[in-house]
């Protein structure tokens, strides 16, 4: 590691330790030949997670728009906002843990209503009939046919 002040290329560390969150290593260094002290951080680099959409074309992964539409789906719902971030915490989690960082859009709306299925019913209505854009009420009915049965 360069050092910041004097570009020389040996530097000690001199402590070590997990941030809070657990998500870096921060580490305080000092150069061996100006004797500076600074700090590095060192992160997980995760791959970018690209989504194919239905048109074939490709964009990448955006946690905003997923939290956007469940938001959307649970508008007037007594669902707390810490429910809505741990389920597309999960959802991106298991995004992240399949053999390709290229995921089908179709996957994400699946996984998008398995999680509002749990969480809250009319939410997941909503949300389903967006996304599988029913074309009739009877393709709606069958929808609810289905959560009735469960």
């Amino acid at each position: 590691m360069k050092c910041p002040y004097c570009f020389n290329e040996e530097t000690q560390v001199i402590d070590s330790r997990e941030t809070e969150d657990q998500a870096a290593v921060r580490r305080r260094r000092e150069c061996a030949k100006c004797e500076k002290r600074f700090t590095t951080y060192e992160r997980i680099e995760l791959l970018d997670l690209i989504v194919v959409k239905k048109d074939g074309s490709r964009q990448a992964f955006d946690r905003n728009k997923l939290i956007a539409g469940i938001r959307r789906a649970c508008e007037k719902r007594p669902i707390p906002t810490e429910k809505i971030e741990r389920a597309v915490d999960e959802i991106e989690q298991e995004l992240r843990t399949m053999a390709s960082n290229e995921v089908q859009s179709k996957l994400i709306g699946n996984l998008v209503m398995k999680k509002l299925r749990a969480i809250d019913p009319v939410a997941y209505v909503r949300f389903a009939s967006v996304y599988k854009s029913f074309r009739n009420l009877q393709a709606f009915e069958r929808e609810l046919d289905k959560l009735k049965e469960d």
